[in-house]
């Protein structure tokens, strides 16, 4: 069995969890499901839930894991909420959030106008910085990376759109 699925995750208060085909769970900011795998059995009990691996096959040791990480960050979403900074480095870079919308100024010949996903919220608390929020980890990481991919830092001068917690290690240029 997994290492990671034989913790229980601790429902903090205010968090409802129903099983079955789809495991709901609903929390103060909102609620998210998953469907549930036959690999693993999810079991409630006393404020906690389990995950176990049914059978012996590594398939379904691995889902275990998997569906324990899976249902904790739904726990986590619906009552925290996850967030991503994003850190716009170069001349002219700019970032600003309009409702759903993101208007970046990337040193393209264009502006890059990036929509947000239902559930996705957009702050710019400085024209170089941007913070992503919503419940579900999955898609604020996505949305994430795909700001990100419109321009990545580059290794010379660094310029680029980068996480606030990444490290670019620049590259020396060529020497004559």
């Amino acid at each position: 069995m997994s290492r990671i699925a034989k913790n229980p995750i601790k429902l903090p208060a205010g968090v409802e969890v129903t099983l079955g085909d789809e495991i709901v769970v609903k929390g103060p900011l909102g609620t998210l499901k998953q469907k549930a795998s036959k690999d693993v059995e999810v079991v409630k009990n006393d404020g906690e839930i389990q995950c176990r691996a049914v059978g012996d096959s590594i398939q379904a040791k691995a889902m275990s894991g998997t569906m324990r990480a899976l249902l904790a960050n739904m726990v986590a979403g619906v009552s925290k909420g996850f967030e991503r900074k994003l850190t716009l480095v170069g001349v002219g870079y700019r970032a600003q959030a309009q409702g759903d919308k993101l208007n970046l100024s990337l040193g393209f010949s264009h502006p890059v106008e990036h929509k947000m996903p239902a559930g996705i919220k957009v702050e710019t608390p400085s024209q170089t910085e941007i913070v992503l929020k919503g419940i579900d980890k999955q898609a604020v990481g996505q949305v994430a990376a795909e700001i990100r991919a419109y321009r990545e830092p580059e290794p010379y001068k660094g310029k680029g759109v980068r996480y606030a917690d990444e490290v670019v290690i620049l590259k020396e240029t060529k020497k004559k």
